[in-house]
């Protein structure tokens, strides 16, 4: 039961994760083109308007990402209970694999509607 417990801990820090940065951009989105805090790529970090444009959009993603992935991450570790240690870490590993991928899929959404709502330069369509 401990080790169960351990991996549903485990499990649930990446949705957690998605969910509190979500909220935190959603509330108080970064307003300066920084270096260290924010939805950081070259073409979200064009100008203000691309910056807050993808912070926000940003953090929409990953709240209702990270809403869905916490509701999901139940199931499958809810039929370990009772199973082997072995069986248990191997449906942990897969669940946090899929978590993985959705956390670095979300990121295609933003980048897309950067390049619909901004051409190449920067300014809007």
């Amino acid at each position: 039961m401990g080790f169960w417990i351990f991996m549903l801990v485990v499990d649930l820090f990446i949705p957690l994760t998605m969910i509190g940065i979500g909220a935190l951009f959603r509330i108080h989105p970064p307003q300066q083109i920084n270096f260290l805090y924010g939805y950081r790529t070259a073409m979200s970090m064009k100008n203000t308007d691309t910056w807050l444009f993808a912070n926000r959009y940003f953090a929409r993603i990953w709240l209702w990402a990270g809403v869905v992935l916490l509701l999901l991450t139940w199931w499958p570790l809810l039929f370990c209970l009772g199973k082997s240690t072995e069986y248990t870490s191997v449906v942990g590993l897969v669940v946090c694999l899929v978590q993985v991928l959705v956390l670095l899929l979300s990121l295609i959404p933003v980048e897309c509607a950067l390049r619909r709502t901004f051409d190449a330069a920067g300014n809007r369509r």
